[in-house]
């Protein structure tokens, strides 16, 4: 079974953010970037795969040559090869068109995405992959079997969860519950050395078209001060909350 893994390069939670160019542009200065999330947890399920069943892992993301750091920690983590499209990853569509020209050259069974990337929150990546590919696709997946053409999957919908049965080739979009937060993999010393000896393919860029373009940032509103009111007033309590905050 061959894989491949969409890797996104996203600024780690803790980073603190910033806009320049009359807030247009997001400033990169400072800011430390890690693989995201839900990817990250679709990478360890990937893993799984090869050490249960000899899947090879491919990992992809599309960005310049400051992403690589990035996609290294995915081949330290075990991934057997890496490809980076050499693009600023602009919108999700043309970011969707970059990896589905690499998969349609690679014949891949499985293909995993994070749902949604930490940054933008766009969300539009593995179904427009899925669509571009005509592959089956599976979305907030939590769980994922595979039994040789056969996948078994347990998504996230309103209200509780769904189970599914489709068949490779398969999308699907990763998030927290694919695997427990305890199992997702840390690189070490042998796997980082390792990695610098795992190919790294720089591809160009396919011609694509943005189908978006972000006009202006801007930071949610600073909090309000808080009143503290003694846990015996409870007559002021209710006042406050009745004439002045209004939610009583």
């Amino acid at each position: 079974m061959k894989l491949l893994v969409c890797i996104s390069n996203v600024p780690d939670t803790t980073s603190k953010i910033n806009f320049t160019d009359d807030d247009t542009k997001f400033d990169t200065n400072g800011v430390q970037y890690v693989i995201n999330p839900n990817d990250e947890f679709g990478l360890t399920r990937a893993m799984w795969f090869k050490e249960k069943q000899g899947a090879t892992i491919h990992v992809i993301t599309v960005g310049g040559a400051t992403t690589e750091p990035t996609i290294r920690k995915a081949l330290a983590i075990g991934a057997d090869e890496a490809i980076r499209v050499n693009a600023e990853p602009t919108d999700g569509f043309f970011v969707a068109q970059q990896i589905a020209a690499v998969a349609k050259a690679g014949d891949y069974d499985l293909i995993i995405a994070g749902r949604e990337s930490i940054d933008y929150n766009g969300g539009m990546v593995p179904g427009i992959l899925a669509t571009l590919l005509d592959f089956n696709f599976v979305n907030n997946c939590i769980s994922l079997e595979i039994d040789g053409n056969t996948a078994t999957a347990i998504r996230e919908i309103d209200g509780g969860k769904e189970k599914l049965n489709t068949s490779l080739p398969l999308v699907i979009g990763s998030q927290k519950g694919l695997v427990a937060e305890s199992d997702l993999k840390i690189p070490n010393m042998r796997g980082i050395m390792m990695a610098r000896q795992k190919k790294l393919n720089v591809v160009e860029p396919v011609s694509a078209t943005d189908t978006t373009k972000d006009v202006k940032f801007e930071k949610p509103a600073a909090k309000g001060q808080v009143k503290l009111i003694d846990a015996d007033n409870i007559d002021e309590l209710i006042n406050l909350l009745h004439n002045e905050a209004k939610v009583i």
